[in-house]
């Protein structure tokens, strides 16, 4: 039986949380230096790096969304894993739970407030551009997107975004596409070649595992 904990009121710090650990484990340690805030969401205290979190899907899925969120409650067999399934249920937070196999009604809620993805990278370059979020040495987004992105998908948002923003005096400097298993790393300086664009890490499922639940435990009061 899963155990019974109190959470937070429902907000997006679980993505905030888990943003800053993949970047931590998967890019590098440095990234642990990272706090939760406000404007942009991740922030070091000294101002030299801020990364801003959001999410994308497609706009034709919020139907189906609302509906997974209504069947919530019909989770999975998750005996094999006691310890996931327990922060799981408890949590109500089913990110990267065996790929996409599950989403639960809190997942629900945070991906149905989500815009296709051009829309996002339109408002979020428009905002960096006009000093919303301030003015930090190194700026990111690291966006989680809940549907697959090609190879060539990613050098064509990479692109896009470079195209919105190239009059800018503010800009992003690092893009992060991040799927369930997988997460891009894309550079969007001008004098950067396009053969070194693009980093791709796969993320094990060991190590989601260990951030899942590290994210969750940050949500516990």
């Amino acid at each position: 039986m899963a155990r019974t904990v109190k959470l937070r009121k429902y907000g997006t710090r679980f993505y905030e949380k888990y943003a800053q650990l993949t970047l931590e484990r998967i890019v590098s340690g440095g990234f642990s230096v990272l706090t939760n805030a406000d404007r942009p969401d991740l922030q070091a205290p000294d101002h030299s790096i801020g990364i801003e979190v959001t999410r994308a899907m497609e706009g034709s899925k919020k139907v189906a969304q609302d509906l997974l969120k209504e069947v919530s409650g019909l989770v999975p067999r998750l005996e094999d894993d006691p310890d996931y399934a327990d922060a799981l249920l408890s949590s109500g937070y089913g990110y990267a739970y065996k790929g996409r196999e599950y989403m639960s009604f809190r997942d629900a809620d945070y991906w149905a407030m989500a815009l296709p993805l051009q829309r996002i990278l339109q408002s979020k370059v428009a905002k960096v551009g006009n000093g919303f979020y301030g003015d930090f040495k190194q700026m990111g987004l690291f966006v989680f997107c809940m549907d697959p992105i090609s190879e060539e998908g990613v050098m064509g948002v990479i692109e896009y975004v470079r195209s919105l923003q190239r009059m800018q005096e503010r800009r992003y400097d690092t893009l992060y596409l991040s799927e369930v298993n997988s997460l891009h790393l894309c550079r969007l300086g001008e004098d950067v070649p396009q053969e070194g664009r693009v980093t791709s890490f796969m993320i094990p499922q060991d190590i989601r595992r260990s951030i899942y639940l590290e994210s969750v435990r940050s949500q516990l009061l």
